[in-house]
């Protein structure tokens, strides 16, 4: 047992790294994926019953079931009806959010095309157990995603939830519950798009109706199963409507593995920046020869126009360490991200050897006043001067004469060829907030460093998504709008993007709770909150370990309550790893690495930051060191 480290145990637990790496040898087991419902997400009924035959099903394109209106032109009463009392989604502000009829984008890591909506056309379809066709010929796929809202009729604005079906082409069939908030009640932080207001039966406009939303909601699949076609789900309640817009599959590839990763945290000013670049410090975990780059507008009210990417090995502050690669989006050099969307960019050959620093540069043609960001960077990132053009293949650094404090719109770097990642996934002691800057010395890159020296483990991808200030249960950025507060939304409602869309990730690290009950909810909310991102870890094929909190006696609000609420939950985790049904691969006692054993409420003096709640670099180095490496992969 190494360091503070107390074993865990679980049954039938999903496939390892070893797994994944051996996945040749793996691609013929048949592994069927549960998935429990959490926070409007979906899960699996594990029944195995005969399919239909395709010809049998009636499975038809989505395009062609659409048989609801529920986009309007604004102050055009009368010609859509959403919610069964008249009122619609706004085209203008679908259109200014850069949603456009016809449209390709993605949501969840998986490419979704827009109804062709106009005046007059139907746009969207009310499940009701309709077959619907994904492919023109049975596929694998990774997951579904469903970009729907919910309607209801009884003025509660409670969830909406049917039950639906995939039937595979060997002839079995998954059960599958989908669970979509209400547009006009349901959160802001869980949602894929936030529109500021709805047509209504009588006019249009803010005061109206106020904002509406779209979701976008995952359903895992069996990948070594082709999907035939999926009944949409039926919905039990006659006050409820789940209405679906569009319906695609993840496509079901091992290709890719995350090498780094960050969270988006908030919607914050920034700048303005306008013609000008941006240039972002990042670091490899794992290795590959081929790459690729994620970008995000999570939370956006507007697009955002890329005009160039580049990234290059970086020599010493802006300074690139070679010749930047310029990449491309289909082709093109630059490319627009719709509010919500994403854009991942053309693969590019180019050799990323483990704990490598990269540079990436961003031109950003247009004003941009407001941008998602990830706040606690700790890398020193930096900008040209406003109407400097694009400086994306700049070698010497020079143009690069401010700095920015967070990253903006970069959300991930991509390898081919790697064995697979472990997300970590907490608050701000993950985050790495007050850890040395540009030292790299947060538990995670400690973790990381450690997997790339053993000589008998692969090495895996390390992804931190921690988000400083984080709770498990309830958001610190609402979700929508402008903000100072940049503590991302609840860790239940970014799961579904910031960890289950991820690429190549086996495990799951969960190192969160403080914070919750620094700001009030009891250990049985926290408890409840962990058990259910492990539940739906697991369902999605990924290993879950969990840890116990740290002590902060004499930090900004760890008062008496709460340290007794602390030990609470840590005596909950502690007793989970001797308990054969626990939900958690493995239980891990960081608590005992950092506290004080002359005064276990406390950090111990010499791995305390100065605020007695972070652990300096030393503490985090020792949280690191505790972790079994030979647990973590899964050997």
């Amino acid at each position: 047992m190494d360091g503070g480290r107390t074993a865990g145990h679980g049954t039938d637990r999903p496939a390892t790294v070893w797994d994944h790496v051996l996945r040749v040898v793996s691609l013929g087991t048949v592994v069927v994926l549960l998935l429990v419902a959490f926070n409007a997400s979906v899960s699996r009924d594990v029944a195995v019953r005969p399919a239909e035959e395709r010809g049998e099903s009636g499975a038809l394109p989505l395009s062609d079931v659409l048989d609801g209106t529920g986009v309007s032109q604004d102050g055009t009463v009368g010609s859509a009806d959403l919610d069964g009392a008249g009122n619609s989604l706004s085209a203008r502000t679908l259109a200014a959010a850069g949603w456009r009829p016809g449209q390709e984008l993605v949501l969840l890591d998986t490419p979704l095309e827009l109804p062709a909506y106009g005046p007059g056309r139907p746009d969207h379809v009310t499940a009701d157990g309709q077959s619907v066709a994904l492919s023109a010929a049975p596929a694998r796929w990774d997951s579904l995603t469903f970009l729907a809202t919910g309607t209801r009729t009884d003025g509660t604005g409670a969830d909406v939830r049917g039950e639906g079906r995939v039937v595979y082409a060997d002839g079995t069939t998954q059960d599958f519950p989908l669970s979509v908030p209400d547009w006009a009640a349901g959160p802001a932080g869980d949602a894929a798009l936030s529109l500021p207001y709805a047509n209504s039966a009588t006019g249009f406009g803010q005061g109206a109706i106020g904002s509406v939303r779209l979701y976008a909601r995952s359903v895992p699949l069996d990948q070594g199963r082709e999907v035939d076609h999926v009944v949409l789900p039926t919905v039990a309640d006659d006050d409820a409507s789940l209405h679906v817009f569009s319906l695609g599959g993840r496509p079901a590839t091992q290709a890719w593995t995350g090498t780094w990763a960050r969270a988006v945290s908030g919607y914050a000013s920034v700048g303005p920046w306008e013609d000008q670049t941006l240039r972002m410090t990042v670091r490899t975990t794992t290795g590959g020869h081929k790459a690729r780059l994620r970008f995000d507008n999570t939370f956006a009210a507007r697009p955002v126009t890329l005009g160039a990417v580049s990234v290059s090995l970086r020599g010493q502050g802006a300074a690139t360490h070679g010749a930047a690669v310029p990449l491309t989006f289909d082709g093109a050099p630059g490319a627009v991200i719709p509010a919500g969307g994403r854009l991942v960019t053309d693969p590019v050959d180019l050799l990323l050897p483990p704990q490598t620093e990269l540079l990436v540069s961003v031109h950003l043609p247009e004003r941009v006043t407001a941008a998602p960001i990830h706040y606690a960077s700790v890398d020193t990132n930096y900008t040209s001067v406003p109407g400097s053009g694009d400086q994306t293949l700049d070698r010497t650094g020079e143009p690069f004469t401010g700095l920015v404090e967070q990253w903006p719109f970069l959300t991930g770097v991509e390898v081919t060829d790697g064995p697979g990642a472990v997300v970590t996934y907490g608050d701000s002691i993950t985050d790495g907030l007050r850890s040395t800057r540009d030292g790299h010395a947060r538990w995670p890159d400690v973790l990381s460093a450690r997997l790339h020296r053993s000589q008998d483990l692969p090495n895996l991808g390390v992804l931190n998504l921690g988000v400083a200030g984080n709770r498990i249960t309830s958001d610190g950025y609402p979700g929508e709008g402008v903000s100072t507060y940049a503590s991302g939304v609840s860790m239940l409602h970014r799961a579904q993007r910031d960890v289950f869309a991820q690429n190549g990730v086996e495990a799951l690290v969960v190192f969160a709770g403080i914070n919750d009950l620094r700001w009030g909810a009891t250990p049985d909310v926290v408890v409840a909150g962990l058990g259910r991102l492990a539940l739906t870890a697991e369902e999605h094929g990924v290993r879950v370990f969990v840890a116990t909190l740290a002590p902060c006696a004499g930090g900004s609000r760890c008062t008496p309550e709460v340290e007794e609420a602390r030990q609470r939950v840590n005596a909950h985790l502690r007793s989970e790893a001797s308990d054969p049904e626990s939900v958690f691969t493995g239980v891990w006692d960081f608590d005992a690495v950092l506290r004080d054993p002359a005064l276990p409420e406390r950090l111990r003096p010499e791995f305390d930051s100065g605020d007695h709640l972070h652990p300096n670099d030393a503490g985090l180095r020792a949280v690191a060191e505790s972790v079994d490496l030979y647990e973590l992969v899964g050997g």
